[in-house]
């Protein structure tokens, strides 16, 4: 056979790569090895996946705390987690590991896998004390003690999710409340390791954007991240790109399927190049009103406001999403803004909206004829001082945002949840002017439109808050 005859395959290695810095021995080769041993053929880049997220550091523990795998669907990140699940219970000694996804179906389906991989090989399947097949139960349970649990996600918590090992599948609907029920728990471990695995992630995607960007950047010294997705500006057509963000393309996926696939979605680009070459949402490059990479570029995470802040509160055109938003002046005069507070639906903001203006005794800002209107009257009934903005006021907020972005005499901490408003919202005309679009915007984009509201409210240099607003009665 000629190196001719030898059939093209997918990209063994990711486009997007960090490493921890601490790395030594692995355990990799075997759980590769008690893969094959139960029937599981691993591909080359799966094995390089387990090799390099199984490495110790210098103290033995993992070099990975982090493991963040993202690729196109069908191409067998499942595979990847099937072994390293079957090395937690059988060689590494896991005493519990726990296996998530966003949907139960999901979650179930893998459950199977495992269930099949371990009964189809005795010298495993011997070690089972139980399998709890139960819903909302699913566990494996082996007689040294050792466990693997397999839950759905709840849209709130992550508390019950802790192990020495935890597998949150479908990261991107990962979110910061998950996390933040989760991380804590996870200090009582020994040598925890968290693995994310996903497809592209959405605007919405606001914990898969922060591991997005750690890894991008290449300073997270115990993240492992691989990323298969292309930028926003690859050519859809191109089979290079194909095959550059399918590993599996030539060994499980044919080129005939995903040029069929091409063919069927050219009136979706976006859906393709989100699920087929993995361009996440949020990482579009200069398309939208606010260029993203100018919007980055003003990221400061020690950044905050000096003095008395101004509020604004803005809601989603559905009433699920609520944003209270803050801007001001930095020590240097920069101005500064960002998402005070971001809950789901309305029910929490006139206490919470209470409860600041209590402490502050600074108004807030509303537009009338905004979803957020209709709050006006039982806030102002509690007490709280409400400066109602006009349209007028309201474009040239946008204008004076857009000015404060070009000209980069603003700063802000990451946010995923702002940035990706940013990078979904689309303008509308106001006569010589422009407002953000609710209606041809791509997602909820009250984050941005609160800031907007609470920016416009600034005062210059200068001057201070109260004095702005006696400025403006």
């Amino acid at each position: 056979m000629s190196l001719l005859d030898v059939e093209r395959i997918g990209s063994q290695r990711p486009v997007n790569l960090h490493l921890p810095v601490d790395r030594n021995d692995s355990a990799g080769s075997e759980a590769i090895e008690l893969a094959e041993s139960a029937g599981l053929w691993l591909d080359d880049w799966q094995q390089w996946t387990l090799i390099e997220s199984l490495r110790e550091d210098s103290f033995g523990y993992w070099s990975a705390f982090e493991v963040a795998e993202l690729v196109a669907r069908q191409n067998g990140k499942g595979s990847v987690l099937e072994a390293r699940q079957l090395a937690g219970l059988f060689v590494l000694n896991e005493r519990l590991g726990v296996h998530t996804s966003h949907e139960f179906k999901t979650t179930f389906e893998h459950f199977l896998r495992m269930v099949a991989l371990i009964e189809g090989a005795p010298h495993l399947d011997r070690q089972v004390a139980r399998v709890r097949r139960g819903a909302g139960e699913q566990a494996i349970e082996l007689k040294n003690g050792n466990r693997l649990r397999f839950l759905a996600r709840s849209t709130g918590s992550g508390r019950g999710m802790s192990g020495d090992a935890v597998y949150l599948d479908e990261a991107y609907a990962l979110t910061a409340a998950m996390m933040g029920a989760l991380m804590p728990t996870l200090s009582a471990r020994d040598n925890p390791q968290i693995w994310y695995t996903s497809s592209a992630a959405r605007f919405t995607s606001e914990v898969l954007h922060n591991i997005i960007a750690r890894g991008r950047a290449k300073q997270s010294e115990r993240l492992f991240y691989a990323d298969w997705g292309l930028e926003a500006a690859a050519d859809l057509s191109d089979r290079d790109n194909w095959y550059q963000a399918n590993p599996a393309l030539g060994i499980r996926i044919s080129e005939a399927f995903i040029e069929a696939e091409y063919d069927s979605m050219r009136s979706m680009p976006a859906e393709f190049a989100r699920e087929r070459l993995g361009v996440h949402e949020g990482l579009q490059g200069d398309t939208g009103k606010i260029r993203v990479n100018d919007w980055d570029a003003l990221e400061d995470p020690e950044s905050k406001i000096v003095g008395k802040p101004v509020f604004a509160l803005d809601v989603s055109p559905e009433r699920s999403w609520s944003s209270i938003a803050a801007a001001g002046r930095r020590s240097d005069g920069l101005g500064h803004v960002e998402v005070f507070e971001r809950r789901q639906g309305t029910g929490w903001v006139p206490d919470f909206v209470k409860q600041v203006w209590d402490a502050q005794r600074v108004p807030f800002r509303v537009d009338p004829g905004s979803p957020a209107g209709a709050l006006i009257p039982e806030l102002v009934s509690r007490g709280v001082e409400i400066v109602e903005v006009s349209g007028r006021e309201h474009a040239q907020g946008c204008g004076a945002l857009m000015d404060a972005v070009t000209n980069q005499t603003l700063r802000h901490r990451v946010d995923p949840m702002l940035r990706a408003a940013v990078v979904g919202a689309k303008d509308r005309p106001m006569g010589d002017a422009w407002l953000w679009s609710r209606v041809h915007s791509s997602i909820d984009i009250s984050p941005l439109v609160a800031v907007t509201l609470a920016w416009i409210g600034v005062p210059e240099k200068g001057t201070s808050v109260a004095q702005a607003h006696v400025v403006m009665v």
